[in-house]
C-alpha cells in the first residue's frame, strides 16, 4: 500500500512517492483534458476551416437582393392588416377611436358586408350575453338578475358618435370590462357598425327604406 511504502522511505523521498505520482499524473491529466476541451470549443467558434459555417450564418443585409423571392427582393413587404411587435400604432382613428383628439365620427375603413357579417359574428359572442340579440339590454345576463346592461336604442347611444363605442370597448365601462385583450381593433369597429345596424332596425323609418322595397312591405300581412 502507499502509506507502508512511504514509511520506509526518508522523508525527501516521500514527496515523490507512489501516490504522490498518482496525483501529479491524474492532474496533468486533468489540464490535458481541459486543454482538449479549449481546443475543440476554440475550433467550433472559429471563423477558418470546416465548421465556418456555424461562425458566419448566412443571413441578407438590408435591402440586399435574393433569388428566392418572386420578386428578387430579400425584404418582404408586411403583410395586410399585421402590426410587428413593439411597432408603433400611429394610426389613432384605428387604434384609439380619435381623431385630433375627439373621439371620431367615421370609421377607419369601408364598411362592406363583409365586415357587417364579421360585426355579427363577433356581437354575437362577446356582446350578447349582457346587451341582447337586437341590442335592448336584455341578454340572458340580464335575465339572470345582472344589473342594467345598456340598450342601444337610447336617444343618448343613438346620437354617441362611433368614437365613443370604441372607447367603451376598449377601455370599460361602469360594470362592463375592458375587451381590447379579447377583440382585435379592426373587429372592434366591425362591432360597432353592427351596433349601428341594429340601431338602424329598431328605429327605421319609411324614409330610410329603398324606394323598390317599399311595396313589399305595403303588402306584407301584419302578424297576429
Amino acid at each position: 500500500m502507499c502509506r507502508s511504502d512511504e514509511r520506509r522511505l526518508p522523508a525527501d523521498k516521500k514527496r515523490i512517492s507512489g501516490c504522490s505520482r498518482q496525483s501529479v499524473v491524474s492532474s496533468r491529466r486533468s489540464i490535458a483534458g481541459t486543454l482538449v476541451l479549449l481546443a475543440l470549443f476554440t475550433t467550433a467558434c472559429s471563423q477558418n476551416g470546416s465548421l465556418q459555417i456555424m461562425a458566419n450564418q448566412p443571413r441578407y443585409d438590408p435591402l440586399s437582393p435574393s433569388n428566392f423571392f418572386p420578386n428578387g427582393m430579400s425584404a418582404q413587404p408586411v403583410i395586410s392588416d399585421t402590426v410587428a411587435f413593439r411597432q408603433a400604432m400611429t394610426d389613432t382613428l384605428l387604434y384609439n377611436g380619435t381623431t385630433k383628439g375627439a373621439r371620431a365620427t367615421t370609421f377607419p375603413f369601408p364598411i362592406t358586408r363583409e365586415v357587417m357579417l364579421r360585426g355579427q359574428e363577433r356581437y354575437n359572442i362577446y356582446c350578447t350575453p349582457c346587451h341582447g340579440v337586437i341590442g335592448d339590454g336584455q341578454g340572458i345576463i340580464a335575465q339572470r338578475g345582472f344589473c342594467c346592461p345598456a340598450s342601444f336604442h337610447t336617444d343618448t347611444l343613438r346620437n354617441a358618435p362611433v368614437g365613443h363605442f370604441f372607447d367603451v370597448i376598449t377601455n370599460g365601462f361602469g360594470r362592463m370590462p375592458s375587451y381590447a385583450s379579447q377583440i382585435a381593433a379592426r373587429d372592434r369597429w366591425a362591432i360597432i357598425a353592427y351596433v349601428r345596424a341594429l340601431q338602424l332596425s329598431q328605429n327605421a323609418t319609411l324614409d330610410d327604406v329603398p324606394p323598390e322595397e317599399r311595396n313589399q312591405l305595403g303588402s306584407a300581412t301584419p302578424a297576429p
